[in-house]
């Protein structure tokens, strides 16, 4: 069967190195994709923007894929699942009316408040006076997010009143995530250790992958800004099987059922980030689709082809799936452009790809680089995920940062702590 996977970043990167594993695949096609992608075998790049819906309707049309997979977030809050399914192509990932699940926080809440799904009490404001009044009489910490899509970068967490100022000013009045910012969230600052628990459903049955931990901040020890993330680990020991059972009856489960109820039946990857707090699971945040970079050590673990899985969740068949899973664990370390997540510089020549490969259990990714006639260079803010599998956790962190020193361009900038609270629970 052919595949058409929608995206480019490391994410994308490592579905379509799964995906290419599979017997049933003869083909498959990446927009825009990356040269990672391009090298992986059966695969080929078609520059078509994964933004672009009417130019993504005629790829489709032209190369007639069995089933397309999506991977951003972007083109399914903007309706391409729909659009493709209307035009008979078979789309894995949720419809717009399921994607609003993450296009907008406050619809999120709001589902979350009126089916009793926990997570921190918040308000919603889409007045910047009034937002900042109810700042000027807050407790803090507290964390302000922009309603809409910012890339991973519109969540702050304010320790001061200073900084939520700061960042409702941002939001609100110099519109850095543009129509994103129209409608702020003022939370509850939870307590606790961040998971990520993904999973495939087909709108009833819930299959979970593997437990994962992402790493949103740029600098080492949770420290700075927010990023699409710096890195990420699996298994996550704070996912215990208690919790995982609790994460499942508590969340997942009555989230899929809200949003059936809702009228907008979800079919997809569904991702809940959750903060763990004395053995109670809360929801941070949804997001409609497989996250980057949890994707990429999942994906080295998975042992199941997931093509049977997207197939079985759109016939509405996924209750007779399950997922084999490597007992290795794997780590995944994200290196970045000089600025990243603000401005930074394109174009440095990036050397060591090769070597970096040649450590045992060791799988470069590229998010945002690209070829030149100087060699391969930076184009964009992460530009690669170092991806190691080994016997547990301690081995993993050591291969993959084998493989990070080998790589260098001026100005990398790369986490020196991912994996660390894992060994904080051995």
């Amino acid at each position: 069967m052919k595949i058409l996977l929608i995206g480019s970043g490391g994410r994308e990167h490592a579905l379509a190195w799964k995906m290419a594993q599979s017997d049933a695949v003869s083909e498959l096609v990446a927009a825009p994709g990356n040269i990672g992608i391009a090298k992986e075998p059966k695969c080929r790049v078609v520059r078509v923007s994964a933004d672009d819906i009417k130019g993504l309707l005629e790829l489709v049309r032209l190369e007639k894929p069995d089933l397309t997979v999506v991977g951003p977030e972007a083109p399914l809050v903007a309706g391409l699942a729909d659009v493709f399914t209307q035009n008979g192509f078979s789309v894995f990932g949720p419809s717009a009316a399921a994607a609003l699940l993450e296009g907008s926080k406050v619809f999120a809440k709001e589902l979350m408040k009126k089916y009793e799904i926990p997570s921190a009490e918040f308000e919603v404001f889409n007045d910047y006076y009034e937002a900042a009044r109810y700042v000027e009489a807050a407790k803090f910490p507290l964390v302000v997010k922009a309603d809409g899509l910012a890339a991973g970068k519109g969540v702050f967490v304010c320790e001061r009143r200073e900084g939520a100022l700061e960042a409702l000013e941002q939001i609100m009045i110099r519109k850095v995530f543009g129509i994103a910012g129209q409608k702020v969230i003022i939370e509850d600052c939870l307590e606790g250790e961040e998971a990520s628990f993904i999973a495939f459903t087909d709108g009833v049955t819930v299959i979970p992958l593997a437990s994962s931990q992402d790493h949103k901040a740029i600098f080492d020890n949770d420290k700075g800004p927010n990023t699409g993330g710096m890195g990420a680990y699996s298994p996550a020991p704070v996912v215990t099987p208690l919790m995982h059972e609790k994460i499942m009856n508590k969340i997942m489960l009555p989230t899929i059922k809200a949003m059936a109820a809702e009228g907008r039946p979800y079919v997809g990857f569904l991702y809940a980030g959750i903060m763990i707090h004395e053995d109670n699971p809360k929801v941070l945040e949804f997001n409609v689709r497989l996250g980057d970079p949890e994707a990429q050590p999942l994906l080295v673990r998975m042992n199941t082809d997931p093509i049977p899985l997207m197939i079985s969740a759109l016939t509405g068949n996924l209750g007779k799936e399950t997922i084999n899973w490597n007992e290795d664990a794997s780590v995944c370390v994200v290196m970045a452009s000089q600025g990243y997540p603000g401005t930074y510089v394109k174009g440095n020549i990036i050397t060591g790809l090769e070597e970096a490969e040649k450590v045992p259990g060791v799988k470069v990714f590229i998010a945002g680089a690209d070829n030149s006639l100087g060699g391969v260079i930076t184009s964009g803010g992460r530009v690669l995920g170092v991806t190691s599998l080994a016997k547990n956790i301690p081995d993993a962190i050591q291969k993959a940062y084998e493989g990070v020193e080998r790589i260098k361009w001026e100005g990398v900038h790369f986490r020196r702590d991912i994996g660390e609270k894992a060994l904080h629970r051995a």
